[in-house]
């Protein structure tokens, strides 16, 4: 909304800044932040009023994380709503009203982030850590992502694009063979996964906000160099004039995920439940696919790949062999169980995320 004064730069020369993606990036960014940390304080009271407290998981596990985590019983959950709705007045702001790419974005956030306040709602009112069944929230993100993808590849405007997707250290693009039903069923795995990725990280206090920022650095970076054509020339990637407008949605998440850190920090006051677990997953997967890197997210969300592939790991073995691989899973929870510390835990998964953001970067200059 704000771009359109940069059209009333005849009448006042400043406002000439509000075309440049960089400037609009860092409102964004700014925006989301402060946002957060006014609206925060407000935001926990009324989840406290509301009863909205996390239950502990259950079921084999509940001895043990009880504890582990028995004090954070009762935390207000749901938070991913400030994520959600500063994310949201952010993009309006400081966003391209006519951005295909960034509106089909915060679509798809929202959408899952309302699968995940459903789910959270459920496990409150059960006072149970069950809520939505695994299939049906499989099927409700699948869904999601099947109508993302039908969009990018039913539009003239993004069909090609969509068609294709480009290979980490290569110079090589993949260009889907069967017109587009490849590239739709790698669409769904891609939000799917990483929309529950995500939220199998998000078990401890911070980890889960804390990596996002660096992803969404990462992808942010990508997206404006992608939108520049000389900088797309240089680096040989794909020119993708549209995906300027998706620096302002990487820019907004990365500031709305630090400002929900500032109360998620261990001692969480909050957490962000499936809320804002899922619709960041969903988000980050859909900017992946935006951008034909697809698969630069396994290395730059490596630590959210490495979390949901303890759990598939565990899960096989156990089935197969009867026997366990981790401690517990996911990733983070063997750890704890190992000895370390939750802080020890989340800083150090911290510091792993912002090493893989950086060979994600790699990428650029090796191919």
């Amino acid at each position: 909304m704000l771009y359109y004064l940069s059209e009333l730069s005849h009448l006042f020369g400043p406002f000439n800044v509000f075309q440049y993606v960089t400037f609009r990036a860092m409102g964004a960014a700014l925006t989301t932040l402060l946002l957060s940390l006014w609206i925060g304080p407000f935001m926990i009271r009324m989840l406290t009023r509301l009863k909205l407290g996390q239950p502990i998981r259950g079921k084999e596990e509940v001895h043990v994380l009880a504890d582990l985590h028995g004090s954070k019983k009762g935390t207000p959950t749901m938070g991913g709503l400030l994520i959600l709705v500063t994310l949201t007045i952010a993009c309006i702001l400081w966003g391209r009203p006519t951005s295909q790419l960034l509106w089909v974005t915060l679509a798809a956030t929202l959408a899952l982030g309302a699968l995940g306040f459903a789910d959270d709602f459920k496990k409150i009112r059960q006072k149970k850590s069950d809520g939505i069944s695994s299939r049906q929230k499989l099927l409700f993100q699948a869904i999601v992502a099947g109508l993302v993808g039908a969009f990018l590849l039913l539009n003239p405007d993004t069909r090609e694009l969509a068609k294709s997707f480009e290979i980490p250290y290569t110079r090589f693009t993949f260009i889907d063979p069967t017109g587009g039903w490849l590239a739709w069923g790698f669409f769904i795995f891609i939000i799917v996964g990483a929309s529950n990725a995500v939220n199998l990280t998000d078990g401890l206090d911070g980890l889960a906000s804390g990596c996002t920022v660096s992803v969404a650095m990462v992808y942010g970076l990508f997206a404006y160099l992608m939108s520049n054509v000389v900088a797309a020339g240089h680096l040989r990637l794909t020119f993708v004039p549209a995906a300027a407008e998706l620096v302002i949605f990487c820019a907004a998440l990365a500031g709305a995920a630090l400002g929900f850190l500032w109360y998620n920090c261990h001692p969480a006051k909050m957490f962000m439940g499936d809320t804002g677990s899922l619709a960041i997953g969903g988000g980050i997967g859909t900017v992946a696919i935006c951008l034909n890197q697809e698969l630069l997210l396994a290395i730059a969300g490596a630590v959210f790949v490495m979390e949901a592939g303890s759990v598939i790991l565990q899960v096989a073995s156990f089935k197969l062999t009867g026997k366990r691989i981790f401690a517990m899973s996911p990733l983070h929870h063997h750890f704890e169980i190992r000895g370390w510390s939750e802080t020890s835990v989340v800083v150090r998964f911290w510091i792993l995320s912002v090493v893989f953001a950086a060979i994600a970067l790699t990428t650029l200059k090796l191919r």
